[in-house]
């Protein structure tokens, strides 16, 4: 379970996510917008050594829920992002910071196989990559 784990949480690692009612803040959190590549990297625990996952920020937030998956977190117009992620007895959560091309940040997940810690990094493809 901690294996399907952390490639569940490298998309949220780099989805990230906020609302704001203040026009310069849905500016600075629009610039997020977009697909990502995310890699993540687990240093310790019995996670899968590495994932690669593409993911997506729509209007500067994420709320994605399936079956025992929910996860839910934000990025600031700062550029600092936590994500918070649970699968079944699994839970986990990122911290980074993004700019509009690429971030990155660690991890930690904690669950019935024991706890994993890590590194995530992300970039956004170039218009030329797409």
């Amino acid at each position: 379970m901690i294996r399907n784990f952390v490639g569940i949480l490298a998309p949220v690692a780099t989805l990230a996510f906020a609302v704001s009612a203040n026009a310069a803040d849905e500016r600075a959190i629009g610039k997020y917008d977009g697909m990502w590549s995310v890699t993540v990297y687990t240093t310790s625990g019995p996670c899968d050594p590495a994932q690669r996952i593409r993911g997506q920020i729509v209007n500067g937030e994420i709320s994605y829920a399936y079956g025992s998956l929910d996860v839910t977190g934000h990025v600031e117009p700062s550029g600092a992002t936590i994500v918070h992620v649970t699968y079944g007895s699994a839970h986990g959560v990122a911290h980074g910071h993004m700019t509009s091309t690429q971030g990155g940040g660690t991890w930690s997940s904690d669950g019935p196989d024991g706890r994993c810690t890590g590194t995530w990094s992300a970039t956004r493809p170039t218009e030329a990559s797409r």
